[in-house]
């Protein structure tokens, strides 16, 4: 049987130029627009695209409104309700292959609106099992043409009878990924300039009346200076600040660039309308009474999005604080205080939060390029803003403070690649366990969406904060001082209680500290007291002056086994605190290592200067582990030979098309992990407990019995046994469990290891890998990484964590065969991704042992998978 697959809903596209497209299918309604559509087209255009015919009527347009879907599929493009757009494919006779168009209109042409109708209809037609594109293409139609080039997909063709015949395998490949991603990073960035680097802004909803947030966000645009011109609109033409007022947005005699609407929320529809007819391209709607008020604010939040592309804008908020821009000098906040400027940029789905983190930037000198609030985020992201700042010169840093992940799937190839040249900071809220609902395995019982954010972050090499003042202590020595060349740190100070706080403060941000080199250490002794301590922490005890500060820290930073110096002063009647943060600061401008001070007295300040010892560890650990990410290769995910999808996909799909949600039974589980190539001990099922006694003869003795009950938590429910060295003890066995058992030979003396997967419900697949047996929950530590998994990602989970040391060989025992461990890690990753119907899936335990691995026991639970909410596709 086959599963049902549901017709797709609307999408979002965004072209080159900025603009944004929704995408939706068709239907028997839509026979009018399209006939006008085509009608609209240029001869050219109509004659390329119907090869020679030129009469377009109701029958032409018959075969694109007709609902023959999974062996059809045509999506249309609107703007201003207008079709301007159009793609079909329809399957041939081999299901694999099917016939793809598509016509754009004249004005739309060269923006890029061909390539992606193409990438949304290839994405359908794999879902439906179509594997190969044809077209059918006049040679003078070199757009077609290059639409087809430009995808990235692999590509034939051939010219017969004065015609173009391309064949496009539509599997998603590296390369057609990275020409989407690449396609995505330029029109995002195009799109979101308005918002950047505006020239004129209309603030709707600006009351001349003192208080209100409309009013005080245009005064905050006049007193930060704006280089550009505003425009305050309110009902009555009330100027604001001295500046003249409109009563529409659409009597202002100019172009407007960015609007920032401040009106409540019933009325902002309206206002978004009025701005949209006026041609304004960037939306920032400060307004509350939307999805975060429940179903009406929902609906009126979907409302609103639906305006914006149709007119092929972008939209910040609603419900923010608003967006601030150091190059124009932009304030379009109802903030009360002005933003220092710097080199960091800041995104915060919180308001509020977004200001105490700029408060206390401000008191530690740490300054912002740009502070964009998006609020409910509607349509500007996290990942939008990624986007923008890679390439931005004004911003050396990206600073985020996320609720939740609208495309976290997209935010790790992004957040990856940015990454490589510009750090990211982030701070995750509501990180409570995705589990309880029907947590059944070991594998989704050790998930949760903060282990799922965990990898995501780790992958992605997004630094993780898990506080407001880890937040800023980071970003404030990221932006002060070079990056560690690894953990190795010597702590320098003039007190020795201090020294040892921030030795085991080093010790669980993930630093060490090493004994310095002979040579050091002889020359701290020349320089110190005898009762000193030059090993690590260095006690140069209570009588360091600044003079000594500075002659002793570069001793250490020569040291070639030191990658950086945490100096800690605590003051005392013989030095001078404001000479010895001179002296640190003289030091630390010519090093290249890290010199992070940590001065406890208010008598002076230090730019940098952290307060205690424990902040300053835990920043320089989050620095120390951004240098391990650099330093690592990025790698890639490896071909996986022996996989038959077809014969899994048939598993599964006969499963769910009795069940929507349910455990396969074992033999289903045992013919889907066999499919892909996965390790399974030899087993057979047993009606009877002599059938299961006659079983384990032939399988061979000693043997384990276990109920054959599907998802069955057999050690929990007593339905296992265990080296069972004689017939009869097999037939007891069977005879305690009941009903059908699974039989299999008992293997013994090897390492015991948990392998499995789970579908977090905003993060996709996750696979997980750890210690295993019937103690996977109690020790914990099974580590998850998002799939697909790279070969990266295969090595950093065989060589970190309890299972790196129970691999390695534990207490005597043989190492496990760590090849085969990352070709099991592989076939889980590759079948995570290939079903996202296999819900959960354990393998505990996996019996590793020097020359392989194998899985013991299986549970596989399948799930109808949700239909996503989100009609953006970037």
């Amino acid at each position: 049987m086959t599963l049902e697959l549901t017709v797709p809903g609307a999408e979002d596209v965004i072209l080159k130029d900025g603009s944004t497209l929704r995408l939706r299918s068709t239907n028997l309604g839509d026979a009018p627009a399209l006939v006008a559509f085509f009608r609209a087209l240029s001869p050219e255009s109509r004659y390329l695209r119907f090869q020679g015919a030129t009469r377009v009527d109701e029958p032409t347009v018959a075969p694109f409104v007709a609902e023959d879907w999974p062996e059809s599929l045509s999506v249309l493009a609107e703007r201003e309700t207008e079709v301007v757009a159009l793609a079909t494919f329809v399957r041939l006779r081999d299901p694999r292959r099917a016939e793809v168009a598509f016509a754009v209109s004249d004005e739309l042409q060269g923006r890029g609106v061909g390539t992606r109708l193409f990438e949304r209809l290839a994405a359908h037609a794999a879902v439906a099992g179509v594997e190969e594109f044809v077209a059918q293409v006049l040679p003078q139609n070199a757009a077609m043409l290059r639409v087809f080039e430009d995808a990235g997909f692999a590509n034939h063709r051939s010219l017969e009878q004065g015609v173009v015949e391309v064949r496009l395998a539509i599997a998603a490949t590296d390369e057609s990924r990275a020409r989407a991603d690449e396609r995505d990073h330029v029109a995002v960035t195009a799109s979101l300039q308005k918002f950047f680097k505006p020239e004129r802004i209309a603030v709707v909803g600006a009351s001349a009346r003192r208080g209100t947030i409309g009013g005080e966000l245009f005064r905050n645009i006049l007193s930060a200076d704006f280089k550009g011109a505003a425009y305050p609109v309110n009902v009555k033409s009330e100027p604001v600040g001295g500046v003249p007022a409109y009563s529409s947005i659409e009597e202002i005699p100019v172009d407007i660039d960015l609007a920032v609407i401040c009106v409540p929320g019933q009325h902002v529809l309206e206002a978004a309308e009025s701005a949209l007819r006026k041609g304004v391209k960037a939306l920032c709607v400060i307004s509350a009474g939307f999805a975060e008020i429940g179903s009406e604010g929902a609906e009126r939040q979907t409302q609103l999005l639906a305006l914006v592309r149709a007119y092929g804008a972008r939209l910040i908020g609603p419900n923010c604080l608003g967006i601030a821009v150091a190059g124009p000098s932009l304030n379009a906040t109802f903030a009360g205080r002005d933003f220092p400027t710097g080199r960091a940029a800041f995104s915060s789905q919180s308001g509020a939060l977004g200001i105490a983190m700029l408060e206390q930037a401000q008191e530690r000198g740490l300054g912002f390029s740009a502070f964009v609030s998006v609020g409910n985020k509607a349509d500007v992201s996290s990942n939008d803003l990624l986007e923008y700042w890679e390439d931005d010169p004004d911003t050396d840093q990206i600073i985020l403070y996320l609720e939740g992940f609208g495309n976290p799937r997209k935010f790790a190839r992004v957040a990856q690649r940015v990454a490589r040249s510009k750090p990211i900071l982030a701070m995750r809220s509501g990180t409570s366990r995705v589990g309880a609902r029907a947590a059944s395995s070991h594998t989704a019982a050790l998930a949760g969406s903060d282990a799922a954010v965990e990898a995501l972050f780790r992958q992605a090499g997004v630094l993780r904060a898990n506080t407001l003042e880890e937040l800023v202590d980071a970003a404030v020595l990221l932006s002060s001082q070079p990056l560690p060349r690894g953990n190795r740190v010597a702590v320098l100070t003039n007190a020795g209680g201090c020294g040892i706080l921030s030795a085991d403060a080093c010790d669980a941000a993930g630093l060490v500290l090493p004994e310095p080199g002979a040579e050091t250490k002889a020359k701290l002794a020349e320089l110190l007291p005898a009762e000193a301590s030059v090993r690590n922490p260095v006690d140069m005890l209570g009588a360091a002056t600044d003079e000594t500060y500075e002659r002793a820290l570069p001793i250490l930073l020569a040291d070639p086994g030191i990658d950086a110096v945490l100096v800690v002063f605590v003051l005392t009647i013989v030095a001078d605190t404001q000479k010895v943060c001179d002296a640190i600061a003289r030091v630390a401008a010519s090093a290249d290592k890290p010199v992070v001070p940590v001065v406890m007295s208010s008598d002076a300040t230090m730019s940098g200067a952290f307060a205690y010892p424990e902040s300053a560890a835990r920043a320089l650990g989050l620095a120390a582990r951004r240098a391990e990410w650099l330093a690592r290769p990025a790698g890639s995910v490896p071909r996986t030979e022996g996989i038959d999808e077809l014969a899994a996909r048939a598993i599964v799909d006969d499963a769910l098309a009795t069940v929507d949600d349910g455990w396969l039974d074992p033999r289903a589980a045992r013919a889907l992990l066999e499919a892909y190539g996965l390790p399974v001990v030899p087993e057979r099922t047993a009606a009877t407990p002599e059938d299961a006694a006659a079983v384990a003869v032939v399988l061979g003795l000693p043997a384990v019995v276990k109920t054959a009950a599907a998802g069955a938590h057999k050690t929990e429910s007593g339905g296992v046994a265990l080296d069972l060295r004689t017939a009869e003890e097999v037939r007891d066995a069977a005879r305690r469990i009941g009903g059908p058992v699974l039989v299999q030979p008992y293997l013994k003396g090897s390492t015991e290891l948990l392998a499995g997967i789970v579908q977090d419900p905003t993060f996709g697949p996750l696979v997980a890998f750890g210690p295993g047996g019937t103690l996977a929950e109690l020790i914990g530590e099974a580590r998850f990484a998002l799939a697909p998994l790279t070969d990266v990602d295969a090595e950093i989970a065989m060589t970190t964590g309890k299972a790196a040391r129970l691999i390695a060989g534990w207490r005597g025992a043989p190492a496990a065969d760590q090849e085969a461990l990352k070709d099991l890690l592989h076939r889980l990753s590759r079948l995570s991704v290939d079903l996202p119907e296999v819900a959960e899936l354990d393998l505990n335990p996996v019996l590793a042992g020097p020359d392989g691995c194998v899985a013991v026991d299986a549970r596989v639970r399948i799930r109808r998978p949700e239909a996503s909410l989100s009609a953006k596709t970037w």
